[in-house]
């Protein structure tokens, strides 16, 4: 019903009924739906169907994930090219961390590409890189119970932890991840702002190669190369 309007300018309940071979009745109740989700609005006068706000809003999130992931590449390679790790650009989903793009490292041991993978954002350093960034009143709309879900024993576990967390992300201008998402990567995450858009910029290696304690060094060396880059452009 989505893709009649890549060829209509709006949608009757017997145009619908006739395209998709259903009954009337149903063709209406799927319209009526999608009135209610914001993915098409109904006109008062002739009755029929236009596209929403909510499509307008997917749009314009989609062109703003390829322009960041555009635009972060340089950034990515230079990080990659320096530290021989794998880079993943990371982009904030509600309580989740949505990997948009990886840079694999050069290392035959190394952290896969992560590309599409979805994550709780808590448990991942990019995702509490872009955490960080909110207010208090955001984090308790994203997190309303005091227990987080959990992937290994080491992932933050209550939204109590969290807070200190994200404070010393503040603080220190990186997030770390010691083993919170895999028990054997470790990793660090920057944010970035390009063009009105924000998402995180990781650095992962096996925790055979960046230890816990190590996370900290790795974490202000990727802060100063991403400033560097940042000046370059």
């Amino acid at each position: 019903m989505l893709l009649l309007f890549k060829t209509r300018r709006l949608l009757r309940v017997a145009d619908v009924a006739d395209e998709l071979g259903v009954a009337r009745s149903t063709a209406h109740r799927l319209l009526v739906a999608m009135v209610q989700r914001g993915f098409a609005v109904q006109d008062s006068i002739t009755r029929a169907y236009l596209p929403g706000p909510e499509l307008t809003e997917i749009g314009l999130s989609v062109v703003a994930m390829l322009d960041i992931r555009e635009q972060a590449r340089p950034i990515m390679n230079a990080l990659s090219e320096a530290l021989h790790e794998t880079v993943s650009l990371v982009v904030l989903e509600g309580p989740n961390a949505r990997f948009l793009d990886s840079v694999e490292g050069d290392f035959v041991v190394r952290v896969g590409s992560r590309t599409g993978q979805v994550l709780p954002a808590h448990c991942v350093s990019g995702g509490k890189a872009l955490l960080s960034g909110l207010d208090h009143a955001q984090i308790d709309a994203i997190y309303t119970a005091e227990e987080l879900p959990t992937l290994t024993p080491k992932s933050i576990s209550t939204k109590t932890a969290l807070l200190a967390e994200l404070e010393r992300i503040r603080a220190a201008g990186y997030a770390t991840n010691a083993a919170e998402s895999e028990p054997d990567v470790s990793a660090v995450a920057v944010t970035l702002v390009m063009g009105g858009s924000r998402a995180a910029i990781t650095v992962a290696a096996p925790t055979s190669r960046v230890r816990a304690r190590d996370t900290d060094r790795l974490g202000r060396e990727v802060l100063r190369i991403v400033s560097e880059q940042l000046a370059l452009i």
